[in-house]
């Protein structure tokens, strides 16, 4: 991701770099105090009733108290909000500052990796031209859809950037580059820096509409021919600009686990030594975003978000679609097309809007776009949420139909890897048991991401407000909006969907 240079203005790399001011002033604290008591009472007179929640297979329907989650989880995070808003900052600080060493790890099989995912790579884009064209037993599209997206990006969550390792387009490079003599540094043309990652925005919205709005995206042989042609033109690119420059500002899955690795508990610095530290300890010491980053987090949420919401009953009655009598995805790209750019568009209109009023609200001297770049990273811990809460079943599910089809990749007969003919568990997901866990997991995964988000919104605040006051202040907008969020989601999990 392109960042901007640093000038004498500018906020310092790490937030908690320097004394935080314990000054207030009496007209802040007495708005922020008024603040407080609206939020408090716009919660009590907000609460939701219970609604309908149903197992992810989204064939039972199992009456649960969810609005008592809904209540829960709203107040969970105006809590947070309070809590926070109380707390002086040097007590976040040092619990950020906090880190546990591990081990040093060094890059040397990193050429290895990337060489031995791009012939497994390889070996899916022909399974997919010439193997079995049930999406279940193919592995192509079970290992792009499941095991690339849904189960990496928790991965990246979880263990950091593995993906800087596990890409198909690293060791090719680099091979290519010793078989012609060049350097990096020799790259043909040089990427304008007012274009940001705007190529990545474009490039994940396409992913995003391929993904959610066309008629066939498990299709093994229409996948494989845009995955193979997508990793064709990405090593073009990088062979053009250079695999760094184009890495940030073209690649858009090494954009997105790269923004979702910043959450991870494991921080490795340049030498390679790893370290333990808070779940989005890192997302703290990043730059401001500029627009186009900013445009690319926010999409990520929206495109997840709209994926719930365009199966829901909600939805399709807008369009006059009897969701009991779905007729497919070719019939809704165009209302599903216009849904995925309006969820965008409203989300970012809100995000930015809280922003400003926060901003208003605390007197801010800081850039409109240094605040936003920085309060935008506070959508990760909710992107992830989200991505985890929306994904778990396909990842319980599908993930054993893929360890199957790896086996026999041709369907020809093979067992590679001795789990050809494993029994395919579908029963995880069905019941009335399975659908109590499975929405405690979920919904739990929703409001702890909104609480994280808030946690690391104020981190940010006291980086542009060194008053307290001020910082509780700038985010007031900004939790009303993590709270609307956060009963959004729970009711994405409790309405009645199809599919």
């Amino acid at each position: 991701m392109p960042q901007e240079k640093r000038r004498s203005d500018q906020l310092p790399i790490s937030p908690l770099v320097g004394e935080m001011s314990g000054r207030t002033e009496g007209g802040a604290l007495e708005r922020c105090r008024q603040s407080l008591a609206f939020l408090l009472g716009a919660l009590l007179l907000g609460f939701p009733t219970p609604a309908f929640a149903h197992a992810s297979d989204r064939g039972h329907v199992l009456l649960l108290p969810t609005g008592y989650y809904l209540i829960g989880g709203a107040f969970a995070v105006a809590v947070s909000f309070l809590v926070l808003a109380l707390l002086p900052p040097t007590v976040l600080d040092r619990f950020w500052c906090r880190r546990l060493r591990l081990f040093t790890f060094t890059d040397n099989a990193r050429i290895l990796v990337s060489l031995a995912s791009f012939a497994g790579f390889a070996i899916l884009i022909a399974a997919g031209l010439f193997g079995s064209r049930d999406p279940l037993s193919n592995p192509l599209p079970l290992v792009i859809w499941t095991l690339l997206w849904a189960g990496l990006t928790l991965l990246q969550g979880v263990f950091g950037d593995l993906w800087s390792w596990l890409n198909p387009w690293y060791g090719p490079w680099r091979l290519l580059l010793r078989l012609t003599g060049r350097s990096d540094e020799a790259a043909a043309w040089r990427l304008p820096r007012w274009l940001g990652c705007w190529p990545a925005v474009a490039l994940f919205f396409a992913f995003a509409w391929f993904e959610l709005i066309d008629p066939a995206p498990d299709d093994p042989a229409r996948l494989a021919f845009a995955a193979g042609l997508y990793w064709l033109l990405t090593l073009l690119a990088m062979l053009a600009f250079g695999y760094d420059r184009w890495s940030r500002s073209g690649e858009f899955l090494g954009v997105f686990f790269s923004m979702v690795a910043r959450f991870a508990p494991i921080e490795r610095d340049e030498d390679g030594r790893l370290d333990l530290c808070w779940p989005g300890a890192k997302l703290l010491t990043a730059e401001p975003l500029p627009s186009s980053g900013i445009a690319f987090l926010l999409l990520a949420l929206s495109s997840v978000s709209f994926d719930g919401l365009s199966k829901t009953f909600f939805w399709l009655g807008l369009f006059n679609i009897n969701p009991l009598e779905f007729p497919g995805r070719t019939a809704v790209i165009g209302s599903g097309s216009f849904g995925l750019v309006l969820t965008f568009v409203l989300l970012a209109a809100v995000f930015l809007l809280a922003v400003r009023l926060g901003q208003r609200l605390a007197g801010a001297d800081r850039p409109f776009s240094q605040a936003a770049g920085l309060l935008v990273w506070s959508i990760v811990p909710i992107a992830l949420a989200y991505h985890v809460a929306h994904y778990l079943t396909a990842m319980l599910v599908d993930g054993q139909y893929a360890l199957a089809a790896l086996s026999d990749p041709f369907a020809l007969g093979w067992n590679l890897f001795g789990t050809a003919d494993m029994q395919i568990e579908a029963g995880i997901v069905a019941g009335a048991s399975s659908a109590w866990w499975l929405w405690n997991i979920q919904a739990g995964a929703i409001i702890a991401g909104h609480v994280l988000a808030v946690l690391v919104a104020h981190g940010f605040a006291w980086r542009l407000h060194p008053q307290p006051a001020r910082a509780a202040l700038s985010q007031f907008p900004l939790t009303l909006l993590m709270i609307a969020y956060t009963v959004f989601g729970l009711w994405l999990l409790a309405t009645p969907t199809v599919g």
